[in-house]
C-alpha cells in the first residue's frame, strides 16, 4: 500500500487478476497454525487456520538473558507475571514492534525468569474497558488498540484491533507439508457477521476462498485474541460488474457461517444510499497490500493504514485525464475518488479492502465509503478510485434481504 504505478497499467493489472489470482497472491506461510487461544471452528470440516497442523518437536532454544543478567525464558509477554520494561499492571503489554534484536526472537515476546512463568492454562491475557453504552453496534474503531499497547508504529502500522471490520480474503489452495493450504488475494470488510463487502475483480473468477477476521501481524499468532477464518459458502458479484473496466466492482462473501464478535472483530457501518460524501472529509484506508507495485513490492507483514482527502469528482477526473487513461477520460458514476497526496495512495493487493470515514456526531465511529478498486503506485497526486459504496447500498440491502439476513447491523 502506498505507493504507484501508472493508474492505466495498473487497472489493466487489476482487470487480469479477476482472472488469474496467482498473480497477486502472497503465501502466508509464516503464520503458526494454532494461537494462544482456541481457533473458531468452520462448519464444512476443513481446518479454520491457514497451515494445516503437522505435529513437530519443539526444538527451539528458548532461553534469553535479562539485562541484570539472569538466565530467563522467551515467553508470549502475557504468560509472564512480573513488571518489567515490557510488562505493565494488569498484564497489558507494551511492545515495541520495531525490537528485532532483543532477547528472544518475537517482539511479542518477554524474556522471563522462570519462576515467573506463568502456565499456558493460566495467561493473564489483558481484557480491553468495558463497551460504553454510546459503542453499541457497527463502525466503532479502536485509536488505541486493544488489550495491546504498541509503540514504534511510525510507518503507518496499525494498532492491534484498531480496525475491527477489517478482514483478510484467501484463496485456499490443495495443502501438503511443503505449502500453506491458502494464499492472500485481497482485502474486504465484515459488515454483517455471515458477509463480507469486498471488489469483484479478485473474487469474481469464482475460486475457493476463505475469510480472516482479527488478524493483524500475518507473521504471528501470538496477539492477545485470535484471528477466526471462516469458508465462503458463496460469492455474489454484482450485476452490473464489467471486468474490462470494473464498473460496479463490488462483490458479497457468504461465509459458511458467522464470525464470532470480538475486540477484534466487528462490523462498519455502511451509508445511506446514494449519500454523498463532502470533498476534503479525511478518510483511512487500510490494507496488508504492496509498497510498490510488481515484483520489487513487499506485502506488509501488520496492517497498513493511511489517512487520505476525499477528491472532488470533476478533480479526480481532470487528473486521470493526466495519465495514460487520456483526455477524454470519463470517471463513471459507479467510482469515486480519494487521495492525491504523494506518498500516500493505493498499490496492488490493497483491492477490495475499504476506505471508512468519521461519522461527523459520534467520535471514533465510522462509515465505509468506498472500496479500493483502482489507482496506481507512485509518489504522485493522482488520486485513488474506490468504488462508491453509497451507489451499490440497494444492491446490497437485496441480496442480504433476499436470505433473510438483519440489514440494520451496519446502519448508524
Amino acid at each position: 500500500m502506498y505507493k504507484t504505478l501508472p493508474l492505466f497499467a495498473l487497472l489493466a493489472c487489476a482487470c487480469a487478476q479477476s482472472e488469474d489470482l496467482e498473480s497477486s497472491t502472497r503465501q502466508i506461510s509464516e503464520v503458526p497454525s494454532t494461537s494462544p487461544t482456541t481457533q473458531a471452528s468452520i462448519d464444512n470440516g476443513t481446518p479454520s487456520t491457514v497451515i494445516p497442523s503437522v505435529p513437530q518437536a519443539n526444538t527451539t532454544d528458548l532461553s534469553c538473558t535479562l539485562d541484570d543478567g539472569q538466565v530467563g525464558e522467551c515467553v508470549t509477554y502475557y504468560l509472564c507475571n512480573t513488571s518489567n520494561n515490557t510488562i505493565i499492571i494488569n498484564g497489558t503489554g507494551v511492545i515495541d514492534i520495531r525490537f528485532r534484536d532483543g532477547p528472544c526472537q518475537s517482539y511479542i515476546d518477554t524474556c522471563c525468569l522462570v519462576p515467573e512463568k506463568r502456565p499456558d492454562t493460566d495467561p493473564i491475557i489483558p481484557k480491553p474497558d468495558p463497551v460504553k453504552p454510546e459503542r453499541q453496534g457497527c463502525g466503532w474503531r479502536n485509536p488505541e488498540g486493544v488489550a495491546v499497547r504498541t509503540t514504534g508504529d511510525n510507518d503507518g502500522e496499525t494498532k492491534f484491533g484498531e480496525f475491527p471490520w477489517m478482514v483478510a480474503i484467501l484463496k485456499i489452495k490443495p495443502a501438503n507439508e511443503n505449502e500453506p493450504d491458502s494464499q492472500y488475494v485481497g482485502g474486504g470488510s465484515l459488515i454483517h457477521p455471515s458477509v463480507v463487502l469486498t471488489a469483484a475483480h479478485y473474487v469474481a473468477s469464482g475460486p475457493q476462498l476463505r475469510v480472516r477476521a482479527g488478524e493483524w501481524d500475518t507473521q504471528h499468532a501470538k496477539e492477545p485474541y485470535p484471528h477466526q477464518d471462516r469458508d465462503v459458502s458463496r460469492i455474489v458479484v454484482h450485476k452490473d460488474f464489467n471486468k474490462g473496466n470494473l464498473f460496479y466492482d463490488a462483490a458479497l462473501l457468504f461465509l459458511n457461517s458467522p464470525m464470532d464478535l470480538a475486540p477484534n472483530v466487528g462490523l462498519v457501518c455502511l451509508p445511506k444510499a446514494r449519500e454523498l460524501v463532502t470533498p476534503g472529509t479525511r478518510c483511512f484506508a487500510s490494507s496488508w497490500g504492496k509498497d510498490k507495485f510488481g515484483k520489487a513490492g513487499r506485502y506488509q507483514v501488520i496492517l497498513k493504514k493511511i489517512e487520505v482527502p476525499v477528491v472532488d469528482r470533476n478533480t479526480c477526473r481532470d487528473q486521470l485525464r493526466k495519465t495514460q487513461l487520456g483526455q477524454f477520460f470519463e470517471l463513471h458514476s459507479s467510482f469515486m475518488c480519494a487521495g492525491g497526496e504523494p506518498g500516500r495512495n493505493i498499490c496492488e493487493g490493497d483491492g477490495g479492502s475499504p476506505l471508512v470515514c468519521p461519522n461527523e456526531y459520534e467520535k471514533d465511529r465510522y462509515v465505509q465509503k468506498g472500496i479500493m478498486a483502482w489507482g496506481g503506485c507512485d509518489d504522485n497526486d493522482t488520486p485513488g478510485v474506490y468504488v462508491n459504496v453509497a451507489n451499490v447500498r440497494e444492491w446490497i440491502d437485496d441480496k442480504l434481504l433476499f436470505v433473510n439476513y438483519d440489514v440494520t447491523v451496519y446502519e448508524l
